[in-house]
């Protein structure tokens, strides 16, 4: 970016700075990489500002003077997407519009099982919260500690307890919403039966960012389980394991809770990171993570966990199982699943695809897609990983040992992407299940959703930002190239 001194872009920096303050907008001179680029290092961008207002008043103020400006604004929370969705582009154009400062939580009602709190509100934060008193708010992922449910809510983040409790989308009642032109839409209603016409909250559920920027949600928050059996188990193949989840199904019912499939190689990169040995002994080409939970009493859910496994071994889709002996050992076990993925991120070199697929179908997904990478990248290992119990498959081939993350992304990158999307797509799957959309995935949208799909997309994104100044480029591919996109 050029000198601002005396400059229009320095006039709107000004500008900035009389509605949050100076301490809360970041310029030119100032360090705004943290804002400017994701958190992996993958998409950087530049910044005319980073402005952190305070509350929604002052997020409404920002949003008004941008639309009177033509200024366009990247809605940030923790900065954890994995496709590039929460970064500006290089034009330094755009502000950045991080939400770092909104970190209230207003209400926690355990009688109505709701939480209401600001967008900036950590998810670590809302489950200690929901805990303090007694509940439980299910989303849990891997990230966390810096996620923000503004961001939850704006990719329809899923998680490990989605086949018990739903995805995101599932666990909003209301919400608050700064439009495009600076309107306030107050839909904060705790409510879970309110049949009044279109809900608009779901407008902006996975839209991130690009048709409104969430400032407040009412969530929905559970009874706290009183009981929890976790055990890790080593399986021949998907197949078996689809069986497992059947069993567990059976047996367990809406007690299960968790059920997530990891592949060797997976598991071999996160105990390498943790330094810790497997819960089983010997080495097993697949193992699952399952978790039940409760009301009832421990001792009770303990025998229906060990009842589900001996029926499990009996019908030999077990080759082993280790059960948690007390809640330090279940949280070990649970360590180790969520390692995964920041294990890939500092060994670099790792193609992340994010796809579901029918549950039936999942077991010919992982040989279709493996066979189809390991023909591209011999020798890549197949880093596999995710809620089975949902269809939600990470798919994840990671370099060879002696290959460069640089030389193994340039040579073969985009092309295992557009397999294993490809496959996914083959068996009426998705090419994201949870992590949304960003810039990486836009331009494959054109491959998988109809034209009538994306134009009606586009119809709602103009009619609600009709200059295209929300999140600009990210979600919905160019409006000249949807003569190209296919109809699946």
């Amino acid at each position: 970016m050029t000198n601002m001194n005396g400059t229009v872009e320095q006039q709107h920096v000004d500008a900035l700075i009389g509605i949050v303050g100076s301490g809360n907008c970041l310029s030119a001179g100032g360090d705004m990489t943290g804002y400017t680029v994701d958190y992996r290092g993958i998409f950087a961008g530049a910044a005319l500002a980073v402005v952190r207002p305070a509350n929604t008043a002052e997020v409404a103020a920002v949003v008004r003077y941008c639309a009177r400006h033509g200024i366009p604004i990247v809605p940030q929370g923790g900065n954890t997407s994995l496709l590039g969705g929460a970064v500006p582009d290089g034009s330094g154009k755009a502000i950045v519009l991080s939400l770092v400062r909104m970190k209230t939580i207003h209400e926690v009602d355990p009688q109505n099982n709701t939480m209401t709190l600001d967008a900036g509100v950590t998810l670590h934060a809302v489950r200690e919260a929901a805990e303090a008193a007694g509940r439980l708010f299910p989303l849990r992922i891997g990230s966390e500690g810096s996620c923000q449910i503004g961001g939850n809510i704006s990719t329809n983040a899923g998680g490990t307890a989605v086949l018990r409790y739903g995805n995101m989308r599932e666990l909003v009642l209301g919400l608050e919403v700064v439009l495009p032109d600076g309107e306030v839409w107050n839909g904060l209603r705790a409510l879970r039966k309110d049949n009044t016409g279109y809900d608009l909250k779901h407008w902006f559920i996975s839209a991130e960012g690009t048709l409104g920027i969430i400032t407040r949600a009412v969530i929905k928050l559970f009874p706290w389980p009183a009981a929890r059996a976790v055990a890790f188990a080593a399986v021949a193949d998907p197949g078996q394991a689809l069986k497992l989840l059947d069993l567990c199904k059976q047996k367990a019912d809406t007690c299960l809770t968790a059920f997530e499939l990891i592949s060797a190689p997976a598991l071999a990169l996160s105990l390498d990171a943790l330094g810790e040995d497997a819960p089983v002994s010997g080495d097993h080409p697949w193992y699952v993570l399952i978790e039940l939970s409760s009301g009832q009493g421990q001792a009770q859910l303990d025998a229906m966990l060990l009842d589900t496994l001996e029926g499990a071994i009996e019908q030999a889709l077990v080759m082993d199982a280790a059960v948690a002996a007390n809640q330090a050992q279940a949280e070990r076990m649970w360590l180790i699943r969520e390692e995964i993925s920041d294990a890939q991120t500092r060994t670099g070199g790792s193609v992340r695809c994010d796809i579901s697929v029918p549950l039936s179908r999942i077991p010919e997904f992982v040989q279709a897609a493996t066979e189809d990478v390991l023909r591209e990248a011999p020798g890549a290992r197949m880093v596999v990983y995710g809620h089975m119990g949902d269809g939600n498959v990470h798919f994840n081939p990671l370099r060879p040992e002696s290959t460069s993350a640089a030389d193994f992304l340039a040579s073969h990158g985009a092309a295992i992407t557009r397999l294993v999307d490809g496959r996914a797509a083959q068996l009426n799957g998705s090419i994201s299940a949870e992590h949304g959309i960003g810039i990486a995935k836009r331009d494959e949208l054109l491959h998988v959703k109809s034209r009538v799909e994306l134009q009606l997309a586009w119809a709602l994104k103009r009619a609600l930002d009709p200059r295209n100044l929300m999140n600009p480029g990210k979600v919905l591919p160019p409006v000249g190239s949807l003569a190209d996109a296919g109809t699946p």
